[in-house]
């Protein structure tokens, strides 16, 4: 519901008090010129008060694009901004599922030597907990932001060659929690650790249907600072093959890297998805503070 304009700062006093604000006139307040002599002011404040309220208008633009392109850009957010920390936290259940994971995913310059890349969404998992997600440690490393909700799916490329799993955990941790566990992840190497890849999800009927532990071939895993969110993705090959030494996606995507999962692109595969998926929850964190009620 509007406010009513009678109530706002702009209105009349006389709807408060019953009659006419009274106007009162001023004169021009006098100054002296270099030579002594009187001359009126009003000009100077007119144009000093003008600038005054430009830079006003300037600083107010900056900070209002600053709190919005924070969220696209990676940047830290402050926690308690409109769409920033505490408004991410509700995304896993006032966005629709095909605008955080959706159907179609363009990879412009994600393939190997800047090759174009579409992903393809193949099967989308129920929302959930954690339990049975992650492997034991990885899940013992990640319990200290706890787990609100998972939200996950599976895409196949145009090929149909390789299939990746993309992870949203909605944690319950608030933001120095989250900036602890980064910086953890961080210092331990904790997302390059073959034993804390995350788990994939295979969906039956459909050309991830063999996509299981033992076919993860490579991996990223970001936890974000800025909303109490850790985006994931692991990737293998479509037909099933095992992979006895998956690599993490940064290594893969190293120049000179030479193991089959950094020849195929698989590491492509998990840091591209994963960088897209992301730069979606970034935009959909960003339109909640734009929205209008209705």
């Amino acid at each position: 519901m509007s406010p009513d304009p009678a109530l706002s700062w702009s209105a009349s006093l006389g709807a408060f008090g019953g009659g006419v604000r009274p106007v009162v006139a001023l004169g021009e307040p006098e100054g002296y010129d270099e030579h002594g002599r009187a001359r009126p002011l009003g000009g100077r404040l007119r144009t000093r008060t003008a600038v005054a309220v430009a830079c006003v208008v300037l600083g107010a633009g900056l900070i209002g694009g600053a709190v919005t392109g924070s969220w696209l850009t990676g940047d830290e957010g402050s926690p308690g901004a409109p769409g920033g920390f505490a408004a991410a936290s509700t995304l896993w259940h006032s966005v629709p599922v095909d605008q955080l994971f959706p159907p179609t995913v363009q990879g412009t310059g994600a393939g190997p030597g800047g090759a174009d890349r579409t992903w393809t969404r193949v099967a989308v998992a129920p929302d959930s907990g954690c339990a049975g997600a992650f492997d034991p440690l990885l899940r013992k490393a990640l319990a200290p932001v706890g787990c609100a909700r998972l939200l996950r799916a599976t895409y196949t490329d145009a090929t149909q060659s390789y299939v990746t799993t993309v992870g949203l955990l909605f944690t319950k941790a608030d933001a120095p929690a989250m900036s602890a566990l980064a910086a953890r992840f961080k210092t331990e190497g904790l997302d390059r650790r073959t034993d804390l890849m995350p788990r994939p999800y295979a969906a039956k009927g459909t050309v991830a249907a063999a996509f299981g532990d033992r076919q993860r071939a490579s991996w990223t895993i970001h936890v974000l600072t800025e909303a109490p969110v850790i985006v994931y993705a692991v990737s293998g090959w479509a037909d099933g093959r095992t992979v006895d030494t998956p690599q993490p996606a940064a290594d893969a995507l190293r120049a000179g890297a030479t193991t089959a999962a950094a020849q195929a692109g698989l590491g492509n595969e998990a840091q591209g998805l994963a960088d897209r998926i992301e730069r979606g929850l970034r935009r959909n964190n960003a339109g909640t503070a734009t929205e209008k009620p209705s």
